[in-house]
């Protein structure tokens, strides 16, 4: 007897090694991106690449992608998706202008979110209820979106006292309010000391953290706090775990007493309502509705979710590097040139791990889009205003390629539902 519980209590030579959870995976990538935009920062003398500015304004630009991309998450983990978003946007942009003008940025984000949950609630209908193509409905709301708000704002706007017209609102009323993280920002500005000397890796971080902390849009903190929230309720709620089921096998699921058609209304409202919410803070920063301002974000807020792999964590990671993108491209244009650098060194990267997997022609592949545009790096000094314009789309077709080998969706994504059908 003792014999036995003694090879019981060993663990066998063969078991396998404990796997990295994946926060810690995202985090170690990120690292590893951080030290090489140092290194590239050094090799191209390009201070705006981690400069606390560019890092302020990735920020900023980072959160409408995130929270449109956090839309699409509760959508398609309920089985909807949800190319419906940038619709939706459009939607939460006008009304937090037509709010904002008038009462302030509370109302504003309030009444966002109510335009952006409407522009769900209706593809909810067509979807769950009435089990309409959900790519056709999603195409129908943005084409839907673009019109409605045009024919609101010369209903609202035209002959305004206060201001505005067709394309656009009159100014916000009052300022929206900001904070400082107090141990950095108060005193003697030491982050940005360091971030002025140009130290490796020290000055760059500095240049993070100060751009992150200093001066930060309340609301900002708000969004990047629902990232957080949302993997809690996702995963480990009860709630979570019924929207979650109805993604995966909503036949299982309601077999079980899991209400499916109301799970799915509800994913599909919060996702219009964060993408509303992401056109806010689109209209924060210009203190302004103007159309055509989500600029097909909510398009790259989905591929954000896509190369997250339907996780918020990775959401976040993917709408950080938009953003970032974003950021440069309206920063300094010379500092685009040295993203040719950073790309030409991760598609070598890419290059050796797929030859490590015994995929040669995707490693050879790899290896000469990296040489490619390694010299293009070393010959150009500024590239044209139009392909620097197109950098954060360059960005998400470029990300989405290199993750495409690793994503798995929710198996009912998409799926039309009845109850009492089979699959």
């Amino acid at each position: 007897m003792s014999t036995d519980m003694t090879k019981v209590d060993q663990p066998s030579q063969g078991a396998p090694k404990p796997r990295r959870s994946n926060g810690v995976r995202v985090a170690l990538l990120l690292a590893g991106i951080f030290v090489l935009l140092s290194v590239v920062r050094m090799a191209s003398s390009q201070p705006a690449l981690t400069s606390s500015s560019t890092f302020s304004a990735m920020l900023i630009l980072a959160v409408p992608i995130g929270l449109a991309g956090l839309g699409g998450l509760f959508a398609e983990r309920a089985g909807v998706v949800n190319i419906g978003l940038e619709g939706m946007m459009i939607l939460g942009t006008w009304g937090a202008g037509w709010a904002g003008y008038q009462w302030g940025a509370l109302a504003a984000v309030v009444a966002g979110m109510v335009f952006g949950a409407l522009g769900g609630l209706l593809h909810a209908v067509a979807t769950v209820t009435f089990g309409v193509d959900h790519i056709v409905s999603g195409v129908a709301i943005n084409i839907l979106a673009e019109g409605i708000v045009r024919f609101l704002s010369e209903v609202a706007y035209s002959d305004n006292p206060a201001g505005g017209g067709p394309a656009q609102s009159p100014p916000l009323k009052g300022d929206v309010p900001t904070l400082s993280l107090p141990l950095l920002s108060s005193g003697p500005d030491l982050l940005g000391d360091l971030e002025r000397h140009r130290w490796f890796l020290v000055s760059d971080a500095a240049g993070l953290l100060r751009g992150l902390t200093v001066s930060i849009n309340i609301y900002v903190i708000f969004a990047v706090l629902l990232i957080p929230f949302s993997w809690w309720l996702l995963w480990r709620t009860a709630f979570g775990l019924r929207l979650r089921s109805c993604g995966e096998n909503p036949w299982a699921a309601d077999s079980l007493g899991v209400p499916v058609y109301r799970m799915k209304y509800i994913a599909v409202l919060i996702s219009g309502a964060l993408a509303g919410l992401g056109g806010v803070f689109l209209v924060f920063v210009a203190n302004i509705y103007r159309e055509g301002q989500t600029g097909g974000r909510g398009f790259i807020g989905l591929a954000a979710m896509i190369f997250g792999n339907w996780r918020p964590g990775g959401l976040a990671a993917g709408a950080g590097l938009f953003g970032f993108a974003d950021a440069l491209q309206l920063r300094s244009q010379a500092a685009v040139v040295a993203l040719l650098l950073l790309v030409a060194i991760v598609l070598a990267g890419v290059a050796a791990w797929q030859l490590r997997g015994g995929r040669t022609i995707l490693a050879g592949v790899a290896a000469v889009f990296a040489v490619g545009t390694f010299m293009l790096w070393l010959v150009v000094d500024e590239l044209p205003s139009a392909f620097v314009f197109f950098t954060p789309h360059l960005t998400t077709l470029l990300v989405l390629s290199l993750a495409s080998q690793r994503l798995r969706m929710p198996a009912a994504d998409g799926l039309r539902y009845r109850r009492g059908e089979d699959k």
